[in-house]
């Protein structure tokens, strides 16, 4: 006899949108991936140093998006709470174990919670979010950021609070690259290490941004750029390298800032361009911030023009 018996699509629950993409978008990846980010020296040491520049004594402090809780235990060394809101289990009880370790660490509370939907319990004074992939892709700061303050500011009023990192400067810049892989062509997605160029590139033009935005404002998540390099050298254009600068802390009265460096992300064209020395290549592309790698692939384009357009002449 056969108890099959077909599932009622209309009692299963809904998922919306966002509960599908954090199944892949970070809040679920393995515990060995947040313990090769605490191994990252120019990370940690930035963001502590960030963070003990914004925190003062006295301060709360909200994390969303804790991990193994590391940011939260960096700003609980001068402020007098920390709530650290978490949404995978498994990095809860981390989090967890790990601040009962450490000095300080009574200070912080680690919340289960989305951080979507999650307000502390009285307003605070620095924010630390840290859900940043490169190009912004992927992961969901520019969001968040967005539903945080709109929702801090229907229960709190203003003032909102500081934000770290406090800003992101986007760059790009056209490579020649050998997609050779010991005899097999392969064109594929490549993160790389900020080390010296590898006997396979060759930097076609210098760097140029494409996109500021500043977390203590509005932040427009599409992302939309068109603009020209002129070749240093002759070759073919086989790869867009995006590099994302996260601006952690300002230092007004140092007039300096502290920052972080994401590795550099590769992203290969679908048409490689034939250039010449001295030509203009015109590249254009648009994405939302927190998008896939490929809805930013797919607009992709590069092109060789004629010349570089020319400034409008201003009488004096």
């Amino acid at each position: 006899m056969d108890n099959h018996v077909e599932p009622n699509n209309q009692d299963m629950p809904m998922l919306t949108e966002r509960e599908i993409e954090s199944c892949y978008l970070g809040q679920f990846i393995p515990l060995q991936y947040h313990h090769n980010m605490l191994m990252d020296q120019r990370r940690m040491k930035n963001f502590k140093a960030a963070i003990s520049a914004v925190v003062f004594p006295g301060a709360k402090v909200l994390e969303l998006g804790g991990g193994t809780g590391v940011l939260s235990f960096f700003a609980a060394a001068t402020a007098e709470k920390v709530w650290c809101v978490e949404f995978n289990p498994d990095m809860v009880d981390e989090a967890r174990r790990l601040l009962a370790r450490n000095q300080h660490g009574h200070k912080v509370e680690v919340v289960e919670a989305d951080a979507f939907d999650y307000l502390p319990p009285e307003p605070v004074d620095v924010v630390i979010c840290e859900m940043i992939h490169v190009g912004m892709l992927r992961e969901k700061q520019v969001d968040m950021m967005a539903s945080f303050k709109q929702r801090y500011l229907a229960r709190f009023g203003g003032p909102l609070p500081l934000f770290v990192p406090d800003a992101v400067i986007m760059a790009v810049q056209p490579l020649q690259l050998d997609y050779d892989f010991e005899g097999f062509n392969a064109p594929i997605v490549q993160f790389r290490e900020l080390t010296r160029d590898a006997d396979d590139t060759i930097e076609m033009a210098e760097p140029q941004v494409y996109s500021t935005l500043d977390f203590q404002t509005d932040v427009d998540p599409l992302i939309s750029w068109s603009g020209q390099f002129t070749m240093a050298h002759s070759g073919t254009v086989t790869s867009l390298r995006f590099i994302t600068k996260n601006i952690l802390a300002v230092l007004m009265d140092q007039q300096s800032t502290i920052d972080w460096l994401n590795n550099f992300m590769i992203l290969p064209l679908n048409e490689p361009v034939d250039v010449t020395e001295g030509e203009v290549l015109q590249v254009s592309f648009c994405y939302r911030a927190g998008g896939s790698l490929p809805s930013l692939q797919l607009t992709m384009t590069a092109s060789v023009e004629a010349r570089l357009t020319e400034p409008d002449l201003v009488l004096v």
